[in-house]
C-alpha cells in the first residue's frame, strides 16, 4: 500500500510540476520537482533497496539523479547545468555498475552497445552545431556514459529474463533528449510535456527493479 501511494503521489507531483512549468512558476517548480524526485528515492527504499548490493547501488544512482533534478531547475546552460549534468552522469554510472552487479549477458550487452553507439553518433550530429564550445567535451563524455549504461541494462535484462531494467534505462536515456532540446535547440513547453513524465516513469521503473532481487 505504501509503495502504491508513493508511485501515485509522485505521479501527481509530476502533473503539478508540469502545471508549474506551463505557468512559468518558479516557486511551483522548486516545490514540486524536489518532492517528485524524493518520491522515486522513497519508492526504492520501501521496495527493499537496502536488502541487496544491487538495490543499494540503484538507490545511490537515484539519489544522484534527484540532486541533478534540483540543479536543473534554474534555466540556461551555465554552472548549475554543468553541475546537474555531472550529477546525472554519476546516476547513469551508478545504474551501469548496478546492472553489472546484477549480472549481464555479454552478447546482449555488446549488441546494445553497438546500437547505442549509432544513437550517440546521430545525437551528436544533431546537437553538435548548437553546442557551446565549453559543452562539447562534457556532452560527449555524458553520451559515452549513457551508452554504457543502456548496454549493460540490456545485458542485465537478458540475463535476468526481465525487460524492466532495459525499459527503465532506455526511457531514461530518451528523456535526456528532451533536456538537450530544451537547453540547446528550441526551448518549448512540449519538451517538458513528454520529457518529464518519461523521466519520472523511468526512475520509478528502475526503483521497482530492486524488488525482484
Amino acid at each position: 500500500m505504501l509503495s502504491f501511494a508513493l508511485y501515485a503521489g509522485t505521479t501527481l507531483l509530476v502533473v503539478a510540476l508540469l502545471i508549474a512549468e506551463r505557468k512559468s512558476s518558479k516557486l511551483g517548480a522548486w516545490i514540486a520537482k524536489p518532492l517528485a524526485s524524493l518520491g522515486f528515492v522513497a519508492a526504492a527504499c520501501v521496495s527493499g533497496a537496502m536488502d541487496s548490493d544491487y538495490g543499494r547501488t540503484v538507490l545511490v544512482a537515484l539519489i544522484a539523479c534527484a540532486l541533478g533534478d534540483v540543479m536543473l531547475i534554474p534555466q540556461g546552460a551555465g554552472a548549475a547545468f554543468l553541475a546537474g549534468m555531472a550529477s546525472f552522469a554519476l546516476g547513469h554510472a551508478g545504474y551501469a555498475f548496478a546492472f553489472w552487479q546484477r549480472g549481464i549477458d555479454r552478447t546482449a550487452a555488446i549488441i546494445g552497445l553497438v546500437g547505442m553507439a549509432g544513437v550517440a553518433v546521430a545525437t551528436l550530429r544533431w546537437l553538435g552545431p548548437r553546442l557551446p564550445a565549453d559543452m562539447r567535451v562534457p556532452i560527449r563524455v555524458y553520451m559515452a556514459i549513457i551508452s554504457a549504461m543502456v548496454a549493460l541494462a540490456v545485458g542485465a535484462s537478458v540475463a535476468a529474463s526481465s525487460p524492466w531494467m532495459a525499459a527503465g534505462a532506455i526511457a531514461f536515456a530518451v528523456s535526456d533528449l528532451s533536456v538537450a532540446r530544451e537547453r540547446f535547440v528550441q526551448p518549448a513547453f512540449v519538451n517538458l510535456l513528454w520529457g518529464l513524465p518519461l523521466y519520472y516513469a523511468a526512475q520509478l521503473l528502475l526503483a521497482a527493479t530492486v524488488r525482484a532481487i
